[in-house]
């Protein structure tokens, strides 16, 4: 099944899940913690309501750099614009466009993309062929179905692999990142690192 198929039939929870955990991979373009939305992850699995820990995550960050990059801004409008209630009429739209944005930011941070955008739009790779995308964005498609499918097939006890697939692609960008910054920095400072 194809990652927006898999989107049009997942649940409240197994959409919650897919917002949270592309927002939870995408965290290293902000430079945030990696216990931020930690709380979140924890209201879904006992299905309370997580509008205070949207509240506290949003704090946490700060005010927004108007001199952020494209991938830091997408990052921040997944977190700005998740959804209080967990509906699935309010978390639907708000997955769709996390799995876009996320798939957004790993081709920006993708050294083999270069920055460019996708050759066939934002939903490049998402009806489920990958040919001609870089392997940054192909780990993130993978990781997108593997979060949708082992909610669908698991229900709530595939929250805790999906939060590990979370944290291994947070990971990677994060190396990611770091790397770019190490070579923004220029050569003359990279030695000393």
């Amino acid at each position: 099944m194809s990652l927006v198929e898999l989107i049009a039939q997942a649940d409240e929870r197994g959409l919650a899940t897919s917002g949270l955990a592309c927002l939870d991979r995408c965290l290293p373009s902000l430079g945030g913690d990696d216990e931020l939305l930690r709380p979140l992850w924890a209201h879904l699995a006992d299905d309370s309501d997580w509008s205070a820990g949207l509240a506290r995550a949003r704090t946490a960050l700060g005010p927004a750099d108007p001199a952020a990059d494209e991938a830091a801004r997408l990052t921040r409008h997944m977190l700005e614009s998740a959804p209080a209630e967990r509906t699935p009429g309010a978390v639907r739209p708000w997955a769709d466009a996390c799995s876009v944005a996320a798939l957004r930011v790993h081709r920006l941070l993708d050294p083999a993309a270069d920055g460019d955008p996708a050759p066939d739009g934002p939903d490049a790779g998402r009806a489920g062929d990958p040919a001609g995308l870089p392997p940054l964005v192909v780990a993130e498609l993978r990781r997108q179905a593997a979060v949708l499918e082992l909610l669908a097939g698991h229900g709530p006890q595939g929250l805790r692999r999906a939060l590990e697939i979370s944290v291994e692609g947070r990971r990677v960008l994060r190396a990611v990142v770091s790397r770019r910054a190490r070579g923004a920095a220029g050569p003359g400072r990279e030695g000393s690192l």
